[in-house]
């Protein structure tokens, strides 16, 4: 499904990855562990065509990451970064803006669907009508999850997306990302992920 393959990546005189090697199965859910600094997000943007390898290749189902497979790998994949860096929008609009992008014109967005994802991460409906910049860090956490779920794809980056939730929250979070169907890599710190034993950790 997906394979980082002796990557190499240096910033200056600072080595991050060494022939650093990993493969995640169709629906596994792996959780990144390391020390902070240590490259986790720099995989996910070398995987995304962000962030320049110096040797080795990624692999997406059979697809070895280059310029005409780029829009392949991230047509297939949802990135929900820490920070949940979202247009500063009405809910609603940007909801509707997402899915009319060409490269989600065949995924439709049911408001049954909406509506169900809200109520199951505490969200109000009254959320709909709210600007992106009203909302607190949590409850942007859970609006990207529920864009990433939305779209569907095949693969989930999921960069420290239950950081601001409370620890209730983070359960119900925890829960509903391990019982997908989707491939899933995680990073985070917080020890409901790591206590988990649907998930296997990668450390270094």
């Amino acid at each position: 499904m997906l394979e980082f393959k002796d990557i190499n990546i240096k910033f200056a005189d600072k080595v991050l990855f060494n022939n650093f090697n990993i493969k995640v199965r169709a629906g596994e859910k792996v959780l990144l562990n390391a020390p902070s600094g240590s490259g986790k997000s720099t995989l996910f943007r070398a995987f995304l065509g962000f962030q320049r390898i110096n040797s080795g290749e990624i692999i997406f189902d059979g697809k070895k990451l280059a310029k005409n497979t780029l829009n392949y790998f991230r047509q297939n994949s949802c990135y929900v970064s820490q920070d949940v860096d979202l247009r500063n929008e009405v809910v609603s609009e940007l909801l509707k803006e997402i899915f009319s992008y060409k490269c989600n014109k065949n995924t439709t967005i049911e408001q049954r669907k909406v509506k169900e994802l809200f109520s199951y991460f505490d969200l109000q409906e009254d959320m709909f009508t709210k600007n992106v910049k009203e909302l607190s860090g949590g409850e942007r956490q859970r609006l990207g999850l529920i864009i990433c779920i939305l779209l569907n794809r095949k693969i989930w980056l999921l960069d420290e997306v239950t950081s601001g939730l409370d620890k209730k929250m983070k359960e119900k979070v925890v829960e509903f990302i391990l019982k997908s169907d989707k491939t899933v890599i995680i990073i985070s710190h917080d020890s409901d992920w790591v206590k988990n034993e649907m998930l296997r950790i990668v450390r270094w």
